[in-house]
């Protein structure tokens, strides 16, 4: 696995974190926002490992949520979202 600083990961560098026949990894989800409710289109990075937490802020309202999103071996991600005070 090729570690970057830029963060963009090539497909290649993608299919070899998650081999083929394992499934596609998932690059973007929709959740809703526990401030607002809004749904949120958000981008999904599988190159950052199986399980990621990280604070994202609400396109609509602009308040922070906490995300964790977890892979599964398949490529598929499971999103958890809460409302954050930081």
């Amino acid at each position: 696995m090729s570690e970057r600083d830029d963060g963009d990961w090539t497909e290649e560098e993608i299919e070899s974190e998650f081999p083929i026949g394992d499934g596609t990894a998932e690059t973007e989800a929709i959740v809703h926002c526990p401030h607002c409710g809004e749904a949120n289109e958000i981008a999904l990075d599988p190159g950052s490992g199986s399980d990621q937490e990280y604070v994202e802020d609400c396109q609509v309202c602009c308040r922070p949520w906490l995300m964790y999103v977890r892979y599964a071996r398949d490529g598929s991600a499971v999103v958890e979202v809460y409302a954050s005070d930081t």
